[in-house]
């Protein structure tokens, strides 16, 4: 059975750190595409950034490049979301997924994705 399951969020004030880490079990595809998606209040689930197995190729979201930094660790089967310089904005229910392939153009569309995990919260106060 599939599942990943995220940790690491919480609350911080604007300009703070957060990391973020998904732990996924019972997946073993050789080629994937892993991402954290985010879904704030009264908005649509957006992605975030990925990361390609293999390779290693990472993509981001305009909203969070050079803030946001996505990695993995295939031996623990992780991936995590280092967050920096945090925006009120940034505020939302953050989540893991995945599905088998390349991350390409797909990455962003939240229903290319068969696995999710339940999420975790972030919220950056002002």
């Amino acid at each position: 059975q599939v599942r990943f399951v995220e940790s690491g969020g919480g609350s911080v004030q604007a300009g703070g750190s957060l990391r973020l880490s998904c732990a996924a079990s019972g997946y073993s595809y050789r080629t994937h595409c892993m991402a954290w998606f985010r879904q704030g209040p009264g908005k649509e689930r957006e992605g975030v950034a990925s990361i390609y197995t293999p390779g290693g190729l990472t993509f981001y979201a305009d909203s969070v490049k050079g803030r946001f930094t996505i990695s993995r660790d295939n031996a623990k089967n992780t991936v995590d979301l280092a967050m920096n310089s945090l925006k009120p904005e940034d505020t939302a229910m953050y989540y893991c997924a995945a599905f088998s392939g390349y991350c390409g153009r797909r990455w962003t569309y939240w229903d290319a994705y068969n696995y999710w995990g339940q999420g975790t919260q972030v919220t950056v106060s002002s």
